[in-house]
């Protein structure tokens, strides 16, 4: 059996509410300390867990209120990684990010300081003892080969081997981390797998094109697996396969059927899967994906997080029914495709219609599981 039984899950990020903006304008502008700056903070991330609790979820986060992007705080923390601005930025359907990124400065290895801890250590403060506190961070396939991040491997390592290694060692011992404060659910945002579909669908008909990111596949199974040996068995680590989230608009698109062979290698205990609009192909990648393991559970992202358009019941309720002939209703959940907002800008949608989208999907739980 799955280590969660819930059904019902949400991927982590929340829209921030304009007093946070607000505050994180004025600590830019040197008009707030960070101490004043945290202050408003966690008073909203107190505020969000607990309309998270009145939602009926088991899992809480704090809407990944301490960061801009999903990715990049966490990566720029890393001890061997710096923020730099590039000269391009992501080219979403319908939208343009900011030009930030990282790349590497060194040795990657945890950091013992990193802000993501205190911001961790405050979430499970005020998180009721009946519910489990989450830690979302990216995962670490989000620098290899991706977007010029490992670029300068060679500067610092003798080998690429060398990197993956040090690498995985880097995020099993900040998870440790997470771990020995307290944490018991950690989860990894994923772009990469929705990056890989659109390049190998793409280069179907030509091997030798198709080869480098079949390498990119094999690599990030590598590392993610050798960031999970060895850690408790009472944590819970899962991962979202994101394929892009910005004001409302997407990145990639394709079925998982190109990527399902390596998702059900990862010896993850959830994933979170976008099934949100037509995107995403049928559920028949879903047997691969869960691979007949008991202790897995599938996630599927039925409801849409980029608009305020509540779902039918009905055709949700039947559209799991349809992913059943994959994977039984037990190793099934529910929960938005995405977060609500990857990056602080968020989705075109507002507060309230973040907590009626996460009533409709409770009820759509109560009704299939209970």
């Amino acid at each position: 059996m799955a280590k969660t039984q819930h059904h019902f899950d949400h991927v982590g990020s929340y829209l921030r509410p304009v007093e946070l903006k607000e505050a994180r304008e004025g600590f830019t502008n040197g008009e707030l300390t960070q101490e004043e700056l945290l202050k408003v903070q966690d008073k909203l991330v107190k505020d969000l867990v607990d309309h998270q609790v009145a939602s009926g979820l088991k899992v809480v986060t704090d809407g990944e209120f301490g960061r801009s992007w999903w990715h990049l705080d966490f990566l720029w923390e890393l001890t061997g990684f710096e923020t730099y601005e590039q000269e391009d930025s992501y080219h979403f359907h319908g939208a343009k990010t900011r030009t930030t990124n990282i790349r590497l400065n060194g040795k990657v290895a945890e950091n013992p300081e990193h802000p993501f801890y205190r911001d961790f250590e405050y979430l499970r403060s005020i998180t009721p003892d009946s519910v489990t506190p989450k830690v979302t961070i990216p995962s670490p396939s989000l620098v290899i080969k991706r977007d010029h991040r490992s670029d300068l491997y060679a500067d610092y390592y003798d080998s690429w081997v060398d990197f993956l290694d040090g690498l995985a060692q880097a995020y099993h011992d900040t998870i440790q981390h997470f771990y020995d404060l307290g944490a018991r659910y950690v989860q990894l945002d994923d772009t990469t797998w929705a990056y890989l579909i659109q390049q190998l669908e793409t280069y179907q008909n030509e091997p030798d094109k198709r080869r480098p990111f079949e390498e990119i596949a094999e690599d990030d199974v590598y590392v993610i697996n050798k960031v999970l040996e060895g850690l408790p068995e009472d944590l819970t680590v899962a991962t979202h396969i994101c394929r892009g989230n910005f004001k409302s608009t997407y990145l990639f698109e394709g079925s998982y059927q190109t990527v399902a062979k390596y998702l059900g290698q990862l010896n993850y205990d959830i994933f979170f899967l976008e099934y949100d609009d037509e995107r995403s192909g049928d559920f028949a990648p879903l047997a691969d994906i869960w691979n007949h393991r008991d202790h897995v559970e599938l996630v599927l992202g039925l409801f849409t997080s980029k608009s305020a358009d509540l779902e039918d019941e009905d055709k949700i309720i039947s559209r799991l029914q349809e992913a059943t002939i994959y994977v039984p209703y037990q190793n099934l959940g529910v929960s938005t495709q995405c977060g609500f907002a990857s990056t602080e800008e968020g989705n075109v949608l507002t507060e309230k219609d973040q907590w009626q989208k996460l009533a409709l999907i409770k009820s759509v739980r109560d009704k299939v599981w209970e």
